[in-house]
Parts: structure tokens; C-alpha cells; sequence
């Protein structure tokens, strides 16, 4: 079968995320099967127009704004090319059932927009998208078979009258230790993600910063990378370490010696850092929203905040560092909440649902 997949980003763009992830474990997977796989996706400077990886032929065309466009025009001069069409929604989708015709099309979303308008567009763009566009667009999407991957965002798409929703498992990129490793001497608190108004590092580093006074010896680890990263070294809270975007063998080493990893965000698709964290013995200290209550089992695996606020973070985090048993409890559990998940489970459940549509 010869498929056809469109994303803004692929795996090389320099802001790939956890979606970007999804796709690319998924789809060298279902090359591996004998799948044809060709990616859609905007076009980044240094990186060529067209390549391989993994067995995944990268189309590349178009910005930020522009490859929605080149998709559709890509499309209809290749269309007798593919015999299956996936459109991955972030944000902004590609529309396929406009122009996509009698050919069968999956739709996958890993979280709508929804509060991103106000943290990452501005005034007007912000209201239009929030209280029109996204309705608008998604409105194409009703009947189509819709992919997604935890239940906070299938309940988002039912409100909106979807009529074909599909869970899958959410996947994992490193095998779970067989044990909690040992930790820093010192109590050590991660942050990891981009740096990005939408995923509210700011408020992880002003809850360390609650933190350090109550708990004079303890640090905090920054890993990642993003448009907020100098002004947040501003904030010159004293014993935060900045690391930027680091290789994985060193991130899963750092979070495994992190006793806690704060994840506060305005909504998630599941949290792959949480499940990451886990797979190293390191339970989450998170914000109750959207994704985040997916990934975290409140006061099993990690700790769902009563109120999204930095206190509430601190305050938790707190709690949990001065009680070393809870803490260790925590860490076996979240440990072994995440032998479950697997790229390897997530592509063959949707290998089978390709194959039913």
C-alpha cells in the first residue's frame, strides 16, 4: 500500500516535538512492513528537498504558512501515486477531504489548539482562531476516521461531533530501566521541553525557585531548547542549570537522576516527557490538564496539581522530596506504568486500523 502523510514538520525540523516523534517511530515501522511511505512537510533551511530516512521518503516544500498549500499541489499531480491518505492536525490542517477524493483518508490529532491561540498568535489572529477558524477547519473532519491518542483529546473531538474516533497507545523511544537508578546527592528537579509560552517553563522555574527556600540543597536541571530560553536565564534564579537541546543517551541519563520532573502545561496530546521520565524511575509533578491527566496517575504515578499555579507545583514538590517513601513508591510505580508503552505496539494498532478502513 502506498501512503501518503502530511505533517507541517518532520523529524529534522529543528522544532519537532512529540508529534513529530509519533510520526516518524510510526511510520519507519510500517516501512519496515513493506509499506510505501512518503512525508509531506514544509521545507527548513540545510535540509535537502527530498530524502530517505528510515525507510520514509521526506517531501519537503513550502514555509510555515505556505505548505498547506504546496500540499494540495503536490497532491494533485501525484494523486495516482497513493492509494492511502493521512493528515496529521497541528493546529492549522491540510483539509484533505477538500480535495481528496475517493481515496479513504485518516485524520490524526494529538491535541487541539484551543488555549495555544493565546500563548503562541496575536491579537487578532488569536480570537479569530480560537472562536472561529478551529471549528471552521475542523468541521471537514466530522465523518472522517480520526486517530488520537489519549482520552482528553477524544472527548475534545466528541464535543466538536466527530463521529469516527480511534485511541491509540501513545509510544515510548527507550526501554524502561529494570530498576530506579540511584539518584543526585542533592534533590534535583527536571524541566524538559521547549522553551515556549505554551508549555509554561517559567512556572516550573518560579516553583523551584519556592522550593529552594524551603529546600536550601536542591537544584533544578533545564533540557531543551526555544524562543523563551533567554529570558528565562533573566529570571537568574539562583542553582538552575541551563542545558539546551541535548543528544538522548545524555537526557535519559538526566532524568534518571532527577527525583521529580515538573511539567507544567496549558494542554498536552499525552505527555511523552512524562512517560519518558517514568521509563528512568522519575515520577511527574503536573498541571491537570488536558494530556497531562492521561499520562499521570494522580498520586501514582506522579502528582496532578489541585490548581495550576507554580505554588501548587512547589508545594507538591515539596511534599514529595521530604517523604522518601512516598517517593520511592512513586518512582517503582511510574517505573512500571511505562513497560506498557511501545512504538512497536503504537504502529501495529494503527497498521490495523488502516487495514479496517
Amino acid at each position: 500500500m502506498r501512503i501518503l502523510w502530511f505533517n507541517w514538520r518532520d523529524i529534522k525540523n529543528p522544532d519537532a516535538g512529540g508529534a513529530e516523534v509519533f510520526t516518524h517511530e510510526v511510520m519507519s515501522r510500517l516501512a519496515k512492513k513493506g509499506y510505501d511511505m512518503t512525508l509531506f512537510t514544509s521545507r527548513v533551511s540545510n535540509l535537502s528537498q527530498e530524502e530517505k530516512i528510515d525507510g520514509v521518503k521526506i517531501v519537503r516544500r513550502g514555509g510555515k504558512t505556505t505548505v498547506y498549500s504546496k500540499a494540495k499541489e503536490f497532491y494533485n499531480r501525484n494523486r495516482s501515486n497513493y492509494d492511502f491518505i493521512i493528515d496529521e492536525i497541528n493546529t492549522r490542517p491540510f483539509l484533505t477531504p477538500t480535495f481528496v477524493k475517493g481515496k479513504p483518508i485518516l485524520a490524526v490529532f494529538h491535541q487541539l489548539a484551543r488555549e495555544f491561540w493565546f500563548y503562541e498568535t496575536f491579537f487578532p489572529l488569536n480570537f479569530i482562531g480560537y472562536y472561529y477558524l478551529e471549528k471552521r477547519w475542523l468541521s471537514y473532519y466530522r465523518n472522517i476516521p480520526t486517530v488520537t491518542v489519549s482520552n482528553s483529546s477524544k472527548e475534545d473531538l466528541q464535543a466538536l461531533g466527530f463521529t469516527s474516533i480511534l485511541l491509540v497507545p501513545q509510544g515510548l523511544s527507550v526501554t524502561p530501566l529494570s530498576k530506579v537508578p540511584e539518584k543526585e546527592s542533592n534533590p534535583t528537579i527536571a524541566f524538559l521541553g521547549r522553551l515556549k509560552k505554551a508549555k509554561l517553563p517559567h512556572h516550573a522555574i518560579h516553583a523551584f525557585d519556592l522550593i529552594k527556600k524551603e529546600i536550601p540543597n536542591s537544584k533544578m536541571w533545564i533540557i531543551g531548547d526555544g524562543y523563551m530560553s533567554k529570558k528565562l536565564k533573566k529570571l537568574n534564579i539562583s542553582d538552575v542549570f541551563f542545558y539546551g537541546h541535548i543528544k538522548d543517551q545524555l537526557k535519559f541519563k538526566m532524568l534518571g537522576r532527577s527525583h521529580i520532573v515538573l511539567v507544567p502545561a496549558i494542554r498536552e496530546g499525552w505527555g511523552l516527557v512524562v512517560t519518558e521520565s517514568n521509563a528512568m524511575g522519575t515520577p511527574a509533578i503536573a498541571y491537570n490538564v488536558p494530556g497531562l491527566r492521561d499520562s499521570v496517575i494522580n498520586k501514582g504515578t506522579g502528582v496532578l496539581v489541585e490548581e495550576n499555579y507554580p505554588r501548587e507545583l512547589a508545594s507538591s514538590a515539596i511534599a514529595l522530596l521530604q517523604d522518601n517513601a512516598l517517593l520511592a513508591k512513586y518512582s517503582n510505580d511510574a517505573l512500571t506504568f511505562s513497560r506498557q508503552f511501545s512504538w512497536d505496539n503504537t504502529a501495529s494498532a494503527f497498521e490495523n486500523i488502516i487495514r479496517h478502513i
